[in-house]
């Protein structure tokens, strides 16, 4: 085995490492990105239930009519 031999096994060997350390910082930030969308779903959720809420308050009867009291 030559010295370009080892010397090209070792290029090698460099990029096959780069190329794992790539690989599992981009496994993390896939996994940490999958909780965080869960998470933003999660809120979103609640705030659909929120907003019907105040739509449920808002169209009742009783609330514009207190509504046209108050604003005489």
């Amino acid at each position: 085995m030559g010295v370009f031999d080892v010397g090209f096994i070792a290029v090698l060997g460099a990029f096959a490492y780069a190329f794992y350390e790539n690989h599992n910082k981009t496994k993390i930030k896939l996994q940490q990105s999958s909780a965080s969308r869960d998470e933003l779903r999660q809120q979103i959720e609640q705030l659909k239930q929120r907003v019907a809420t105040l739509e449920t308050i808002v169209t009742d009867k009783s609330y514009q009519l207190k509504h046209e009291i108050n604003k005489l």
